[in-house]
């Protein structure tokens, strides 16, 4: 397999970015678009050089593509991504994985029993500034990983909300910011962090009153390893201030990043207008390098579009998985481990109690 056939199902605004890296990345062949509404699908299908479907049974048959991303609303993601499985075909899908545990499950299942490729969207893992933490954490620089902070403070307005009517419910959501903004964050976290052994958390709309689901949420987190974790997530900040993650070690250093200035984009209709940056670098001898690594990243963002660049990385790594019959970098299970952090701690709120993992599905 030198290319890889590849479809977009889901043509709204984050589709947008899916689509041009499927287009432009030379390991893919896009060859199809799948929406509900033809008349999206049929404009995406134009401006992308793709075929127009709206029903995947179609798509899998007639345009026969070997992987899928899929880029529709969290609780849709399921259905496409079993439908692709039994066909053979391997699934990327948007952040989260799911909006619940059971699909998350039904999911994996499906890409176990037929062999194929299931991965999740977390493109702030590319980031420079935050695979050089991985990299100090993976190499002992701060000893153990003992303290892990995520602290978000954004802002969404009532217009965001009514852009797409999926937005702001419950049902048609699946959770507001913890499900929809927070997923890379929680997912760098955990990576920093390790496995978890408890979340204990609480959740509340505090300047939303047009919207069903939570824009705060706050969280405990205990590792296995024995660290302790802090979650403090929300888009009640206008214009909105910054999203960090820190983590501190046993030595007594720390590392840090500062994924978001402002508020977080909103794909297909904001851009990135900041790098993001190491903000906190302590290690002994290393102090001096933070200045060094800001120029570097400062100096980088000038010469890509960071709103698509990540994306497309984290879309190639993918399509070579596929083609070379590897896991990609950021697997299923990765994704459910996010779902299971949300998951939990909407369930400490409603049983006002510390919940321990692994997780199972209601």
């Amino acid at each position: 397999m030198q290319t890889v056939r590849t479809a977009l199902v889901g043509c709204g605004k984050v589709g947008q970015i899916h689509a041009a890296a499927l287009r432009d990345l030379p390991e893919s062949e896009f060859v199809a678009v799948c929406d509900r509404d033809g008349t999206r699908a049929a404009a995406f299908a134009t401006r992308f050089g793709a075929r127009a479907f709206t029903d995947m049974p179609t798509l899998l048959m007639e345009a026969k593509p070997h992987a899928i991303v899929v880029c529709t609303p969290h609780p849709l993601h399921a259905e496409p991504v079993i439908q692709a499985a039994q066909a053979g075909v391997s699934a990327l899908v948007e952040k989260p994985l799911a909006a619940s545990l059971a699909d998350c499950n039904a999911m994996l299942a499906a890409s176990r029993s037929a062999g194929t490729k299931l991965g999740v969207i977390s493109q702030r893992r590319m980031y420079e500034a935050v695979r050089r933490m991985k990299a100090a954490i993976d190499a002992g620089k701060i000893g153990r990983p003992v303290l892990g902070v995520f602290e978000m403070f954004s802002w969404r307005d009532e217009a965001y909300y009514r852009s797409d009517p999926w937005r702001g419910k419950w049902k048609t959501e699946g959770g507001g910011v913890l499900v929809n903004q927070s997923p890379h964050q929680l997912d760098l976290l955990q990576w920093f962090m390790g496995e978890i052994d408890e979340i204990t958390g609480d959740w509340a709309n505090l300047n939303h009153p047009t919207i069903e689901v939570e824009d705060t949420a706050l969280a405990m987190v205990r590792f296995k390893s024995g660290g302790l974790g802090s979650i403090v997530t929300s888009l009640s900040q206008r214009p909105g201030i910054y999203t960090k993650v820190h983590i501190h070690g046993s030595s007594g250093a720390s590392v840090g990043v500062e994924t978001d200035r402002g508020a977080t984009f909103i794909a297909g209709v904001s851009e990135i207008a900041e790098p993001p940056l190491n903000d906190l670098w302590t290690i002994p001898g290393e102090e001096g390098l933070l200045a060094t690594f800001q120029a570097e990243d400062r100096a980088r963002f000038r010469e890509v579009n960071a709103t698509s660049h990540y994306h497309a990385l984290q879309i190639q790594d993918f399509l070579q998985a596929v083609r070379d019959n590897r896991q990609p970098l950021v697997t299923g299970d990765d994704g459910r481990i996010v779902v299971a952090m949300f998951t939990a701690i909407y369930r400490s709120r409603a049983e006002r109690r510390p919940i321990k993992f692994p997780l199972e599905a209601e």
